[in-house]
């Protein structure tokens, strides 16, 4: 089991984690990197996001995730650190700013030459075909944390840009609370990959329809992320109820 993080006290690191994330290789290309970095920047449930920048021929983007750390426990007006033993009031919450993805009138927040801007996208009936009806919509589908539908559109794996020196953040990272972060792992040098619970705020009123479904930017790409493109071919690494899980 990880050691618990070297703090000194309570405080934000309780409630709310600042890192960096890798978005993708700049060899990738522009589009490609659009794609990925407007898919990653929807899931704001949980997550403040800053800049995009570049470093060592990579997309970076700076957020801040707002998962618990696991010891913090609260009992009315105080709270504890249940692995160092800290005392005193719970730490404040906090403020989040307004991270709109929709905006009406067919404009969107999204991810342009590798910048988060306001774009307009034409809705042209294209793109992921459906037969008849979106099959997912009444799919039993469910996140770690039991909540129903669309679940592939509510939790997302991420790579959390941390170097082994870098010892507390890493401690801070695998003291996350689970399964709001979980399935934590250090396979590479520089990073760790873990799996996040944040919803997408791209989806429809009804929770489950993607609003950039059948959509087009102004120059003609798809406005929708192409990795949400196709519909899954089925596999063990599916969530619970899924429509598309075989057996």
């Amino acid at each position: 089991m990880p050691a618990p993080p070297p703090c000194t006290s309570l405080g934000r690191q309780c409630r709310s984690l600042d890192v960096t994330l890798r978005i993708g290789q700049l060899d990738e290309g522009p589009e490609s990197l659009d794609h990925e970095a407007t898919w990653l920047l929807g899931h704001t449930a949980r997550v403040d996001f800053g800049r995009l920048h570049t470093r060592k021929g990579e997309l970076l983007v700076d957020v801040r995730l707002h998962v618990p750390c696991k010891h913090l426990k609260e009992e009315g007006p105080r709270a504890r650190c249940q692995a160092l033993g800290f005392q005193g009031p719970p730490p404040p919450r906090a403020r989040r700013p307004a991270q709109p993805r929709q905006l009406g009138g067919g404009r969107f927040r999204l991810v342009d030459q590798r910048r988060l801007t306001v774009r307009p996208a034409v809705d042209v009936k294209a793109g992921l075909p459906v037969l008849g009806t979106n099959p997912c919509l009444g799919a039993p589908c469910r996140t770690a944390e039991h909540t129903r539908a669309a679940a592939c559109c509510r939790d997302l794996q991420i790579e959390i840009m941390c170097g082994r020196e870098e010892t507390r953040l890493e401690a801070l990272v695998f003291a996350r609370k689970s399964p709001y972060l979980c399935k934590t792992e250090r396979n590479e040098d520089d990073s760790i990959e873990s799996e996040l619970i944040s919803a997408c705020g791209y989806l429809a009123g009804d929770g489950v329809a993607c609003s950039l479904h059948g959509r087009v930017r102004e120059d003609g790409r798809p406005a929708k992320p192409d990795l949400c493109s196709t519909w899954p071919e089925g596999g063990d690494l599916m969530h619970p109820g899924c429509v598309f899980k075989k057996g």
